[in-house]
């Protein structure tokens, strides 16, 4: 079942335009940020109800995906990442395809080996790692 209700564009430019641009092409432009490949999640703000959309780095395996809190290495998690372990259904656009999925965070070696495949989709995340002392989360989204 799709995210509903009020969509409140991000207050930052370039996550606004560029979910903007993914969404008014059909998933046909914008789907890229320095030359790899990005989706858009879907989700409810954990505050404020309204539904919210970020363009995040495009990791998938096998029909799953995920995505990764690593706000850059800043030191505190990003405000999607706990919105999303409030309420884990969210959507995800790639390209222009776009499901439900259920996100659930990860530890041990399960985070381990999608890590590892997030840094080999986006090497800057291991950069990001080496800037903060928290644990950069990773949520695997899994089709509903």
């Amino acid at each position: 079942m799709p995210v509903t209700g009020t969509y409140v564009p991000s207050p930052d430019a370039r996550t606004r335009d560029q979910v903007a641009l993914i969404e008014s092409s059909g998933g046909t432009e914008g789907t890229t940020m320095r030359g790899m490949p990005v989706v858009v999640v879907t989700y409810r703000g954990r505050t404020s109800g309204d539904v919210r959309k970020i363009a995040l780095m495009r990791v998938e395996h096998d029909g799953d995906y995920a995505i990764v809190a690593s706000k850059g290495g800043a030191p505190k998690h990003p405000v999607w990442y706990h919105s999303i372990a409030a309420d884990p259904h969210v959507e995800l656009q790639d390209g222009p395809e776009r499901h439900d999925y259920t996100a659930r965070e990860l530890s041990g070696a399960e985070r381990d080996t999608w890590w590892a495949r997030s840094v080999d989709a986006y090497p800057d995340y291991a950069d990001y790692q080496e800037r903060t002392d928290r644990e950069i989360p990773v949520f695997v989204l899994e089709r509903a």
